[in-house]
């Protein structure tokens, strides 16, 4: 028997080919020249159950509409929007056979599950979890000016743009991102979007000791490119800044746009400035699902290599029922590695935001997918999983300095203040907390969380904890 076969993954590499999108009803009229547009794809977003209905037909029945409907009336966090391409990558490869031959594709797909959630995807006895926050990252609260979040004490996140070419279900800035939906009413920005941008400028040529902006939204994508570039341009000019990083999910959802002549061009005049100044101009995207890895979206990251970006790397994010298991991981790896010369960076837990239950993890769960995924990949694109704990950044999901595993209670140091610390005396000594979803938990952990509770605050040697650790934990 060949090696190989003897281990828990089997590598094979894998020569994908676009999808279709002549299968589905509603597009079989549509050239390879429009498909391949930009402006067709933005055009023809489905925004809708009508406009799902239309490019399906018969192919997915009425109950799959009827759950789609009831989740978006229920619990939707973003507002439904997703490009034709996105959604040709949803069960590319099921027979098409006739009226309802889609349906069941269609559930159980990992694109459409984080894409298009629908009601009985949810948990049923919860939801949400109890600690879950709109802003659940408290990214408001690290503000330096609007829409610039300063938690790290090197980096900043630049909020450009509050919109996106396509929602995502699990987003962890429902809060601000995208138009509101039945359950959720939008925060925005308040200030003009140049007004914005010049904001934050002001704030980074006063402050040296920031040398890494990752520029997002939102999407880059949904912005401008002739301001996308100015702003670039005019972090070149800031001396300390040395990172630049450019966050588009667009190349996953919308290549089309990466793969524009004038986004190519732009790319390639802000790689010269950035090859000359010393500063590293790279681009993070985010795939969750190796057959998202589609042959568009490989010719897009190598044009977008070859006009001098210093590297793409993938950020995913840990869903249940999407990619939490060793082979959907490492099949999504070696395709972005394969393929599309895209470097597999991190993979975050799913934040707490509200009505995500369905997709959380353990940090447990975590920490087991992280060593089952070790050793088949290279080092150096060894995806890290990571926990982005309120309050204190990204934390390797081995790092909890305590786990009340029956409570679902992970507790987390820091080293840094961030700016909402600035005075805080305790900053450096506070643990804070993660919290597992409940239905992971056993049945005493569960009935602790039903009842009543003490939360008050207590002692550990050296810091200062909620809740009193029980006998079953982890150090």
């Amino acid at each position: 028997m060949p090696p190989d076969l003897l281990q828990p993954y089997s590598y094979r590499r894998r020569i994908t080919q676009e999808p279709d999108h002549r299968r589905f009803p509603g597009w079989r009229k549509t050239t390879e020249r429009e498909w391949n547009s930009p402006q067709w794809q933005r055009a023809h977003c489905l925004k809708s159950l009508g406009q799902l209905r239309d490019v399906t037909a018969d192919l997915v029945s009425d109950s799959f509409f009827e759950d789609l409907a009831r989740d978006q009336r229920e619990h939707a966090t973003m507002s439904m929007l997703i490009t034709p391409h996105m959604v040709n990558t949803i069960a590319a490869e099921a027979p098409v056979s006739g009226p309802g031959s889609l349906t069941d594709a269609f559930r159980r797909d990992p694109v459409r599950r984080y894409m298009l959630p629908i009601f009985s995807d949810r948990q049923t006895d919860f939801v949400s979890h109890p600690r879950a926050e709109r802003d659940s990252l408290h990214e408001r609260d690290m503000w330096a000016v609007e829409g610039l979040t300063h938690r790290y004490p090197t980096k900043v996140l630049a909020e450009v743009v509050s919109t996106c070419p396509q929602y995502c279900g699990h987003c962890t800035r429902m809060d601000l991102v995208g138009t509101s939906t039945a359950q959720i009413s939008k925060a925005g920005f308040t200030l003009k979007p140049q007004a914005r941008l010049d904001a934050m400028l002001t704030y980074l040529r006063a402050t040296p000791t920031v040398r890494d902006v990752v520029v997002s939204g939102g999407d880059l994508a949904n912005m401008p490119w002739p301001r996308v570039e100015a702003f670039i341009n005019e972090l070149l000019e800031i001396d300390s800044i040395r990172d630049i990083r450019l966050a588009s999910k667009a190349l996953i959802g919308l290549p089309q746009h990466w793969a524009d002549e004038q986004i190519l061009s732009g790319i390639a005049r802000l790689a010269v400035t950035a090859h000359l100044r010393g500063v590293q101009l790279s681009l993070h995207t985010h795939a969750n699902a190796a057959q998202q890895i589609t042959p568009s979206v490989c010719a897009a990251a190598r044009r977008l290599l070859e006009a001098g970006l210093r590297d793409i790397r993938n950020q995913a994010v840990l869903l249940r029922s999407v990619n939490d298991s060793a082979q959907a991981l490492l099949d999504l790896s070696f395709a972005l590695l394969d393929q599309a010369a895209v470097m597999p960076y991190y993979i975050y837990m799913c934040d707490m935001i509200p009505f995500s239950e369905h997709w959380r993890t353990s940090v447990a769960q975590a920490q087991a997918l992280q060593l089952d995924i070790m050793g088949y990949l290279p080092g150096f694109a060894t995806p890290r999983i990571v926990c982005d704990v309120p309050f204190v950044g990204k934390r390797w999901v081995h790092q909890p300095c305590y786990y009340d595993r029956i409570r679902g209670i992970s507790y987390w140091s820091k080293n840094y203040r961030t700016m909402a610390e600035a005075d805080d005396s305790e900053a450096l000594t506070r643990l804070h907390e993660f919290y597992d979803p409940l239905d992971t938990l056993p049945p005493e952990g569960r009935r602790w969380w039903a009842g009543d509770h003490d939360d008050g605050r207590v002692s550990v040697p050296g810091n200062t904890i909620r809740h009193s650790p029980m006998a079953a934990t982890d150090r």
